[in-house]
């Protein structure tokens, strides 16, 4: 739907002085963290997201943080210690998003892998038929993965079971399983609000603008034409380095600057969300992570008070939209059956799912779960300006992976490194409470008239982010009858304060209300209605709103609004 309203003040700023040092295309999470890096280096960068920030691949993550044990029997040694030094920093940057998650690999057998794990690394480079992991293989790759790990002792190092002692700690786990072994990665359980959260942090910089919904869509010279996808204005923008992060439609974005590339091959993840308090209680709040027998990794994932299970690896078009298919589902609820096959699960429990294109490189004949998770930067011009195209990446790395982008791009301008991000905290992280006496100070601290029970409540949502909420939020609020948790004043905060553009934006990416399921049509209509005002909408728009947010809801995420239980695909 086009509005011909005046422009966003976020897009007058971009148009109204259409040039900047750095020009970023693609606002997911590598986009913004790049775009905060730059920004507090006192370099005057702009960022454009074609949707809302982090709704393409960054919005479709496993919600964790991790080294990636599984990478080093591909050899990626330097990943692997990139991204255990980055998870470990993260637990301390971002204590308020991200913390320290105990992960469960089940074992059936002993030996398995000996043989064909090293024969995968030195030869075939992840091609050929997966084999299961035995205990041994998994023993050596955890004290291997420790050793990684040990930069400040973050975490904690592994534990590993026997038959008797793992079943004592899950008693649902299938009896079949002979080990169990316990490690530590993080939980994400926010990561729509983190990237929110560093992206904040490269707003405050005098020198950095951004806009969501503004698409880069050609180019005139060395101008990128930029339109914005509200009001359909167009108009040209110059910087002295573009830097494409656009993810899966990296490709895509060269193609539409006139550049064609072929960097990319992403692959397809599918979650599912699930309310079975029975699955939820077997886990014991951990993790269950294990190889599925076609060498896709599979998790089962204690999350909000339910339980994510995913994820699938397929190769995936990125022109095309992607949702989690029948077969898919079909395809967790066997792997559930095989790990806790006396719990029984129904699609009537799914309250919520999800897809995704990872970012990753084009792979010809690997398979797609041995593809490497790691990232390249890759050079070309518009016009004799410099593009630099990012292939690659996951959450984990994106503080590693904005440094390394944000350096290419501040030799081409000629200048130098000011600020390190590496200890530097993102956003509500910044002062949050490290225990129970420093956090029951904060809340007596920042509550004012509000119960303290609601400050702590606050600031487990938002972090230290709160503290600005507390002191706009009246005492005397309006709780949603359909969106537990959750008022009129807390929304119209979040549509007022967050460049909101859509109902979905506030359903999928401010807050949880979709994610933990239970919603209807009076969801729709409370939330709707609180953020209007602010937003500026009318009864129409409304309505309009309502209307596009249930058909993504059915089409993309299989929420059926009236009925328990996923909706039919669309034709």
């Amino acid at each position: 739907m086009i509005d011909t309203t005046a422009p966003r003040p976020s897009v007058a700023a971009l148009r109204d002085r259409p040039e900047a040092d750095v020009l970023i295309i693609g606002g997911g999470i590598n986009g913004v963290a790049t775009f905060r890096d730059l920004a507090l280096q006192g370099v005057d960068v702009a960022l454009v997201e074609r949707g809302d920030y982090v709704s393409g691949a960054s919005s479709a993550s496993s919600h964790m943080i991790h080294g990636g044990v599984r990478y080093l029997e591909n050899g990626e040694f330097r990943l692997v210690q990139e991204a255990v030094v980055e998870r470990n920093a993260l637990v301390r940057n971002a204590p308020h998003f991200v913390k320290p998650l105990p992960t469960t690999i089940p074992i059936h057998k002993t030996f398995s892998g000996i043989l064909t794990a090293p024969f995968r690394l030195l030869f075939t480079h992840g091609r050929g038929k997966p084999r299961e992991r035995g205990a041994l293989l998994i023993k050596v790759g955890l004290t291997m993965y420790d050793t990684f790990s040990r930069d400040g002792g973050a975490v904690p190092r592994h534990t590993f079971r026997g038959r008797r002692a793992s079943h004592e700690r899950f008693p649902d786990l299938d009896e079949r399983f002979a080990y169990t072994a316990t490690y530590y990665d993080a939980s994400m359980h926010d990561p729509e609000r983190l990237a929110l959260d560093v992206l904040r942090d490269g707003q405050r910089e005098a020198s950095a603008r951004s806009a969501n919904y503004v698409s880069a869509v050609g180019s005139n010279g060395s101008a990128v034409t930029l339109r914005d996808e509200v009001t359909g204005e167009e108009f040209g923008f110059t910087a002295r380095v573009i830097v494409n992060t656009s993810g899966p439609w990296t490709d895509l974005t060269n193609s539409a600057l006139g550049h064609p590339t072929r960097f990319m091959g992403g692959t397809k993840g599918s979650h599912i969300v699930l309310q079975n308090d029975e699955l939820l209680a077997a886990t014991r709040g951990n993790e269950i992570f294990f190889e599925a027998s076609d060498g896709r990794i599979v998790l089962i994932y204690p999350l909000k008070g339910r339980v994510m299970v995913g994820t699938t690896d397929i190769d995936a078009d990125p022109t095309k939209p992607v949702v989690c298919t029948d077969d898919e589902i079909d395809y967790f609820f066997d792997l559930i059956a095989q790990v806790f096959p006396h719990i029984a699960v129904t699609r009537e429990q799914i309250v919520y799912s999800f897809s995704g294109i990872r970012p990753l490189p084009r792979h010809d004949d690997v398979a797609p779960g041995f593809v490497s998770r790691d990232y390249r930067v890759e050079k070309g011009e518009l016009a004799g300006v410099p593009v630099l195209s990012l292939v690659g990446g996951k959450w984990t790395t994106f503080r590693a992976l904005s440094e390394h982008v944000a350096d290419d791009a501040l030799a081409l301008l000629g200048r130098s490194r000011v600020q390190s991000t590496a200890q530097l905290a993102i956003g509500g992280g910044a002062g949050y409470p490290k225990d129970a006496g420093a956090r029951t100070r904060w809340v007596e601290a920042h509550r004012g008239a509000h119960e303290a029970a609601f400050a702590d409540r606050m600031l487990e949502r938002y972090g230290t982010y709160a503290a600005e909420l507390l002191a706009a939020l009246p005492v005397a609020q309006h709780p949603l009858a359909h969106a537990p948790g959750y008022s009129r004043e807390e929304i119209a905060f979040l549509a007022e304060r967050e460049e909101v553009v859509t109902l979905m934006d506030l359903l999928l990416r401010r807050t949880s209300v979709a994610f933990v399921g239970g919603m209807s049509p009076d969801t729709l209509h409370e939330i709707a209605d609180a953020a209007a005002p602010a937003l500026g909408w009318d009864a129409a728009r409304v309505r309009a709103e309502i209307e596009d947010a249930s058909a993504a809801l059915r089409d993309l995420h299989r929420i059926d609004l009236e009925h328990a239980g996923v909706a039919a695909l669309s034709a």
